[in-house]
């Protein structure tokens, strides 16, 4: 197994073995920023711990594989701080909305898309 593919099989396990917590469901608004409405469902895997001292954060899509199909890695000057957030299930159209997302205002991101996930 290349390390890529470690890489990628080492999340899916991380997942797995977590317990995922959703926490926006897709429809809702933002508590703070109340024009804001989750276009998927957003959580975090309970008892990991991210960068920022949080839970890793997940964005749930609607492929039904339960496979990490992509991360994002952020950077947001405000906060001074970086992020990887976990992309589960997302297809190729999804991914790149919450691309999105995270490309705006003081925040800027990358997408790392899964070479093997079969994302439509």
């Amino acid at each position: 197994m290349t390390d890529s593919n470690e890489f990628w099989h080492k999340l899916d396990r991380l997942v797995a073995t977590s317990n995922l917590k959703i926490e926006r469901p897709r429809g809702t608004s933002h508590p703070r920023y109340p024009s804001f409405i989750y276009p998927l469902d957003y959580g975090y895997l309970q008892d990991t711990q991210a960068g920022d001292m949080a839970n890793i954060d997940v964005w749930i899509g609607s492929l039904s594989a339960k496979k990490v199909t992509a991360i994002i890695c952020s950077v947001d000057l405000e906060k001074r701080d970086t992020e990887i957030k976990i992309l589960l299930d997302c297809t190729s159209g999804e991914s790149q909305g919450i691309l999105n997302i995270h490309n705006t205002g003081s925040q800027s991101a990358i997408l790392l898309i899964r070479a093997e996930s079969i994302a439509i």
